[in-house]
């Protein structure tokens, strides 16, 4: 006698199951991932002779098909800052505050993606449980555009274009500020006295990478005691009489100590590079205290 066995219909029970699945899974503060279950929840599995589990034991999921996401409600999603449209300086953080305190700090760190239109170098950094940065390296070049998801979601910001320095002659620093955020202190000497810097706001009136500096062109022989004639590098103009921001390589040991030099601003050669490099004529140079 033969015995005929019903047909078993997979497709609509596969269905169900899913659903249910999906329904019953919980949120953890990221995007869910449905996890793999047990047989024989899963039809297909190896409870059926001859047909392969649809969820192989050990896998993170059905192989050659997308991840099963369960979104988080915009109640559940994490804030972002700075505010979308906002231009801020040139050392800011981004800051994700997440609804809960985390547990798996790398799995939220590879749900955040900042873009900046130039290259940028950065890490995270957590302030606590539910608060994640990321910190540029050094810091956001001027005028930089940025892109921020985090799990739904996002922001984008602009770095300001303000490029500012100020030499103060009595502590001997050279410092530059973007957007107001000091992105680098430089030692400096400056004028020494008798041939003072002036005080004083100045705009950057020209770049030269290479000039040579010759005290006859204001009535100084360069053989008296004060006179000189000398190749610079990396000079940036603040004055038509002569007044740079220039490598001084020859002064180094006084920069930050002293003021040595016969009105200008004197840095290392590296640091003259880098100022020369990032500056446009018309940025502000500010003198004080000299």
């Amino acid at each position: 006698m033969t015995t005929v066995r019903p047909i078993r219909k997979h497709g609509a029970r596969w269905g169900a199951r899913a659903a249910m699945a999906v329904a019953g899974a919980s949120l953890t503060g990221l995007a869910v991932l449905v996890p793999a279950q047990a047989d024989p929840l899963w039809p297909g599995g190896p409870d059926v002779p001859g047909v392969p589990a649809l969820v192989p034991p050990g896998s993170a999921g059905v192989p050659g098909l997308p991840q099963l996401t369960v979104p988080l409600a915009p109640t559940e999603q994490p804030s972002v800052f700075p505010a979308n449209g906002e231009v801020v300086g040139g050392k800011r953080a981004v800051d994700v505050f997440f609804r809960e305190p985390i547990t798996d700090r790398a799995a939220a760190e590879s749900t955040v993606s900042v873009t900046p239109s130039m290259s940028v170098a950065g890490h995270f950094n957590w302030v606590d449980d539910s608060h994640l940065q990321w910190v540029p390296d050094d810091f956001w070049p001027r005028n930089t555009a940025v892109t921020v998801q985090a799990t739904g979601s996002g922001t984008a910001f602009k770095i300001s274009d303000a490029f500012e320095a100020v030499a103060d002659a009595g502590s001997h620093v050279f410092s530059v500020k973007i957007g107001g955020d000091v992105v680098r202190e430089m030692p400096t000497a400056l004028g020494k006295p008798g041939h003072e810097s002036p005080n004083g706001t100045f705009k950057v009136l020209a770049k030269e990478a290479d000039v040579v500096m010759d005290s006859s062109t204001y009535g100084v022989p360069i053989d008296a005691p004060e006179g000189y004639r000398v190749d610079v590098k990396w000079a940036t103009r603040l004055t038509w009489d002569g007044i740079y921001v220039h490598a001084a390589p020859w002064s180094v040991d006084d920069q930050g100590n002293a003021n040595v030099s016969h009105g200008c601003i004197n840095l290392s050669t590296a640091n003259a590079k880098w100022y020369f490099d990032n500056v446009r004529n018309g940025d502000a140079v500010t003198i004080v205290n000299a």
